[in-house]
């Protein structure tokens, strides 16, 4: 049955056009198991009816002329029920209904089954028998394993405008596609298409009789690159903070002799083209990093494939632009930049030229590009699937960077309340722009603590953004990551002291190494079936305590004459953790303490705090505080742990949300029995940065929230337009809804009641 199945799904799934491939379905059903007829309808939820659209065995004349209610006859039964219905005589059932034009009157037999897709029923697909006879269990088990594999194909070919032609779209009316949400805003403008002239997946491999000319060839290419690197990050914006810019160290690394080169070159010494060889070491390289477990770090595969590309097509003597850089600059609308997979160079290109915003059929939000447009302020959209380009090009586009939506050729009303919404956004974050310095007390003097969320150059982010108290969350592991062994004592020391010594009246809460399992350095993979429940964090910091003492050694050393480091323990489960985790601070902290008096100098004992984001030691606070100094919540794994949802996977990303009931109900819990010890709490996740989270921690009692810099202002501007004593009279409504959708639709109706409702779409 299985290899009849795929046999069935992938000859339909080579048929251009929905008509055809629904077709030739019906036939291949028909003749593979034997039956009188096969037909399939597809749902009409406007009309609310199902209509035929293919059949073999009754008459052709009934296609798209049959049309059957949703609450008629035993299709609609099938569609209502969601499930199969199998019956011997579908004539003397109770639900049968007559339909004169697909003549069935000689059928007896019937059996269909519904096509769902994401819960949505699309259509039905039955088979009948002329003979009176119940269906067997394995012809029910073909039909059903037939309609789950078929449902996705409907539900693209229906996005696309059900057209016959997969290369036809110039008729498309209105639609709208869901992707990932990559970076926050509203934007309309036209879609213009970036495809890359030259590709590594589209070279053969050839060998040459010249290595020394190739070598010579290969290294031109690398100086040609670096430059065009240099001049790209060079000419982005001034706002963008430098932590932000140095995702293009990525590439000048990778550029690096003693990186890819070398490799590089040893090939074409084999013998290889300067192409071929960088062809053969790329995808080799390219493909380690797609079968990381971890969301970041797969997405440096596109880093790796992008810069390659560049080096090939100035191995080639040819520019990789396209006429998409002469078509924006020509575009009086807006532009939206499209591509299969829109990369961080990509973006530095075409900001000058009146860039709205990006839509990346491919991608996450971890996406380099996604990182960058997020610090420019453009929306953005990833991972729209296996939508064509050439439905988005060249149309009018309205991007949705709150929901990951993407609607393609809005009409005219729709247009004029998008824009509407635009305009309101942008007027309301002028405001926002222009009271940025104001304290972060609420209008009934209830003063709240904002930290920032940093990684590479905390120390810009910190300066840059005033309003700000500090680092709440400094994550060690990104240097760790770009780095090709494990950072010196040293390294570590001079990066630790640079933060800690730009803002010492700020407290800065370093986060020990969080690596491991879902998260591996490329110098020291990990492979497990089940990452997230792995050898990550503290986990395998402890495990290797020479790792652990290097580091806190330099996070010590680097807060000598200061006293505002604070340590923060990531990942733990147990109370024992914490207790060996102290021991080698402890350890470190007599060490340090000892040159330090050698030499004259002051060290202060740090804040020793821990992540709460495993569930377990929501029930063991009492004991952690007796323990630590501070709490901090990262919101992100305590969610996703809590419901047992991967937030990067498609198929269940919809079920994770921080609003959900249980995630609130635990937040309040760690909040209350914090407040009775009388220990400090901070929330890192990035529910703190969202408006609707930043106002439901406030009503349960959080004071300090730490965020993403670029979060900082709207949640200043927000807790500033608030009374506090209103939103906490609005907690036990929250904190009893049903549903994430309940608690959302409750905050947002306070917001826009307060005049907010510009923000509300931030937490959507």
């Amino acid at each position: 049955m299985l290899t009849t199945l795929k046999r069935i799904v992938q000859e339909v799934n080579q048929i251009p056009g929905l008509e055809n491939a629904l077709e030739r379905l019906v036939f291949l059903v028909k003749e593979t198991m034997q039956v009188d007829a096969c037909a399939l309808y597809l749902a009409d939820y406007k009309a609310q009816e199902l209509v035929l659209k293919a059949t073999e065995g009754f008459d052709k004349q009934a296609i798209n002329t049959v049309k059957i209610g949703f609450n008629e006859g035993l299709i609609g039964l099938v569609g209502q029920r969601e499930e199969p219905l199998n019956i011997e005589n579908a004539q003397i059932h109770p639900r049968f209904k007559h339909f004169p034009e697909v003549k069935e009157e000689s059928f007896f037999a019937f059996i269909g089954t519904p096509i769902i897709h994401q819960r949505k029923v699309l259509g039905v697909i039955s088979m009948q028998q002329k003979s009176i006879r119940r269906f067997s269990e394995d012809e029910e088990a073909f039909l059903v394993t037939l309609a789950t594999q078929i449902g996705l194909e409907i539900a693209n070919a229906e996005m696309l405008g059900n057209n016959n032609s997969a290369d036809d779209f110039s008729s498309v009316s209105q639609k709208t596609i869901n992707g990932i949400p990559g970076s926050s805003g509203l934007a309309l403008g036209i879609g213009v298409v970036q495809n890359v002239k030259y590709e590594l997946s589209q070279i053969m491999v050839n060998k040459t009789d010249d290595p020394d000319e190739q070598i010579a060839s290969y290294r031109h290419a690398v100086e040609l690159t670096r430059a065009q690197v240099t001049h790209l990050s060079d000419g982005l914006s001034n706002t963008i903070p430098d932590d932000v810019k140095s995702i293009f160290q990525l590439y000048h690394q990778l550029l690096d002799a003693n990186s890819l080169g070398r490799e590089v070159e040893q090939k074409i010494r084999e013998g290889w083209s300067a192409a071929s060889a960088l062809k053969l070491v790329v995808e080799l390289y390219a493909t380690r990093f797609k079968n990381m477990d971890d969301a970041y770090m797969q997405e440096r595969a596109v880093d790796i494939v992008d810069l390659s590309n560049r080096i090939l097509a100035n191995i080639l003597g040819a520019s990789n632009a396209t006429s998409a850089i002469d078509i924006a600059k020509d575009l009086k609308q807006g532009t939206i930049l499209v591509a299969k997979e829109v990369t961080a160079s990509m973006l530095a290109e075409f900001q000058h030229l009146n860039l709205q915003a990006i839509v990346s059929i491919q991608g996450s939000n971890n996406s380099h590009a996604a990182i960058l447009a997020r610090a420019m302020g453009v929306p953005a959209v990833m991972g729209l699937g296996t939508i064509p380009l050439s439905l988005l090009d060249g149309k009018e586009l309205f991007v949705d960077g709150y929901s990951g939506q993407v609607v393609v050729s809005p009409e005219p009303q729709v247009k004029s309340e998008y824009q509407q919404l635009i305009d309101e956004e942008e007027a309301l974050y002028r405001r926002i722009e222009s009271e940025s310095d104001a304290a972060s007390v609420s209008q009934d003097n209830c003063e709240m603590t904002l930290l920032v969320n940093a990684g590479l150059s905390a120390e810009v982010e910190v300066t840059q953004y005033e309003q700000g108290a500090g680092v709440g969350l400094y994550r060690t592991e990104i240097p760790f990551m770009l780095r090709e062994r494990f950072p010196s004592e040293q390294e570590q020391f001079e990066l630790y002291r640079g933060l800690l010594s730009s803002c010492p009246n700020k407290e800065i809460t370093m986060r020990t190494l969080d690596v491991g399992g879902d998260k591996p350095l490329p110098y020291f993979p990990i492979v497990e079936d089940n990452p997230f429940l792995g050898w990550r964090g503290i986990r395998m910091t402890l495990d290797h305590p020479d790792i652990f003492l290097v580091q806190v050694r330099a996070m010590l050393r680097a807060s000598i004459g200061l006293t505002n480091l604070h340590i923060l323990l990531p990942m733990i489960s147990t109370l024992s953790e914490i207790d060996d985790a102290k021991r080698l601070i402890k350890q470190a902290f007599l060490e340090v303490k000892e040159e330090a008096i050698k030499r004259g100098e002051m060290l202060s004992k740090p804040a020793i705090g821990v992540m709460l984001e495993v569930p377990a030691v929501i029930f063991q606070l009492d004991q952690l505080a007796k323990r630590v100094d501070f709490f901090s919540v990262g919101t992100n794994d305590l969610t996703q742990y809590l419901l047992a949802v991967d937030r990067n996977n498609a198929r269940v990303a919809g079920l994770y949300s921080s609003y959900h009931p249980s995630v609130l109900q635990a937040l309040y819990h760690i909040i209350k029995t914090s407040e009775r010890c009388n220990i400090p709490v901070t929330v890192c996740g990035e529910l703190a940065g969202d408006p609707n989270g930043a106002v439901i921690l406030m009503a349960m009692g959080y004071r300090k929230l730490s965020m993403n810099a670029h979060s900082l202002r709207k949640i200043n501007w927000v807790i500033r337009n608030l009374v506090l004593s209103e939103i906490e009279s609005l907690l036990p409504s929250i904190l009893s809804c049903d549903s994430p959708s309940d608690v959302k639709s409750l905050v947002d109706s306070h917001l826009e009641a307060k005049g907010l409702g510009g923000l509300v779409r931030a937490g959507s």
